[in-house]
């Protein structure tokens, strides 16, 4: 900012400061350093402007917004679903796939399903989720203790922090 005010004092012919200015006398400026008069903020009192190259404004903008996009940690949820009846062989086929979920830090969601009548079992839901929790307490922790929504019993386990 300052390096640019000590460009347009040398065309002004005049030391300029940042300071509350008339509009026209703003634009005159820019005008005769060839540059732009750009509104930074307008929605304070009084408005802030710059005088820059427009399009180098842009293209800078543009470039922290994507800076700012790519920074940002993009969370994957996971889902595991099983039944109350859900047999080991199964469980633990699942079980495998959430650690390994887990250890590429996605989020996992697992919930028991209850169709039918079986909705009458919610025990056996619940231990079944404890017990999955229980086996991947090494690699996730849960959110919550599991919750019943409509006819799922649902937990999320967000993964541990690795340890360098």
């Amino acid at each position: 900012m300052g390096d640019n005010l000590e460009k347009l004092s040398e065309i002004v012919g005049r030391p300029i400061e940042s300071d509350v200015y008339p509009t026209s006398t703003a634009l005159a400026w820019a005008e005769e350093a060839n540059l732009d008069l750009v509104e930074i903020s307008g929605k304070a009192s009084p408005p802030v402007c710059k005088i820059v190259d427009y399009k180098k404004f842009v293209y800078d903008k543009k470039k922290r917004e994507k800076e700012i996009r790519a920074n940002t940690v993009k969370t994957v949820i996971k889902e595991v679903r099983f039944g109350p009846n859900t047999d080991d062989h199964d469980f633990e086929f699942k079980t495998r796939h959430a650690r390994k979920f887990l250890e590429e830090g996605s989020k996992v969601k697992a919930y028991v399903h209850f169709r039918g009548r079986t909705i009458v079992f919610k025990d056996r839901g619940e231990l079944l989720l404890l017990k999955f929790l229980q086996e991947l307490e090494d690699v996730g922790a849960a959110e919550e203790l599991p919750k019943m929504e409509g006819r799922r019993m649902i937990v999320m386990i967000t993964p541990k922090k690795k340890q360098k």
